[in-house]
């Protein structure tokens, strides 16, 4: 009984540390989560509490890259050491194009670039290779107004966009009801690959908001 008891205490520890490990070793992970944030999105729910200037008005942004995570097949790593230098704000701000700021682009390297394995520099050149070989559905830029629809439409229409993938390599997720991120899963080379569990779990909404583009 006793054993059972230290068992059952046991099992939320065990479980925490099977889907996040805090200080892993950097460059022992299985494959990439690439997530793709709907910037406007983002904006209703955080940017425009903040301010934040890629926010504003005009600036036509859509699909932004959030980030390139470490995945291992169950859980992922964080904030790993490293024997590589942090990303100097040259390296950061080159990479707001694409990721809407310094900041976040900073934030993943500090969090899930330093599980790479790569440096600074090779890292954000990996993101944006990852980023530049999907196609994103030109339907998404064409909004006028806010929509509801299932989320399973967003999926198909980035399948549609990239036959190469298949449904088990990508999962669309919602936050407060609305579209957040369509994930993806790639090999260390970028291949697609089919996702672990953890990377599975998909919005299932039949009437997620979609915000137009700013």
């Amino acid at each position: 009984m006793r054993l059972i008891i230290v068992l059952c205490l046991a099992l939320p520890t065990v479980a925490a540390q099977l889907v996040k490990a805090d200080g892993e070793p950097a460059g022992r992970f299985d494959y990439y989560v690439m997530a793709l944030s709907w910037q406007s999105t983002w904006c209703a729910l955080e940017g425009d509490a903040r301010d934040a200037p890629e926010c504003d008005t005009g600036l036509g942004k859509g699909w932004v890259l959030h980030g390139l995570w470490p995945q291992y097949e169950r859980g992922w790593p964080a904030h790993c050491p490293t024997v590589h230098r942090a990303p100097s704000r040259r390296m950061t701000s080159d990479m707001a194009d694409i990721m809407g700021s310094a900041g976040l682009a900073w934030h993943q390297w500090n969090k899930h670039g330093s599980c790479s394995g790569l440096s600074a520099d090779d890292y954000f050149d990996l993101s944006r290779r990852a980023y530049a070989q999907i196609d994103r559905p030109d339907v998404f830029r064409k909004l006028e107004s806010p929509v509801r629809l299932p989320a399973a439409v967003v999926e198909e229409a980035f399948l549609k966009a990239n036959p190469n993938w298949s449904r088990n390599m990508i999962t669309v997720t919602c936050k407060r009801g609305r579209i957040q991120e369509i994930r993806l899963c790639l090999t260390k080379e970028l291949d697609p690959r089919i996702c672990g569990a953890d990377a599975a779990r998909e919005c299932t909404l039949s009437d997620a908001l979609l915000g137009p583009i700013r």
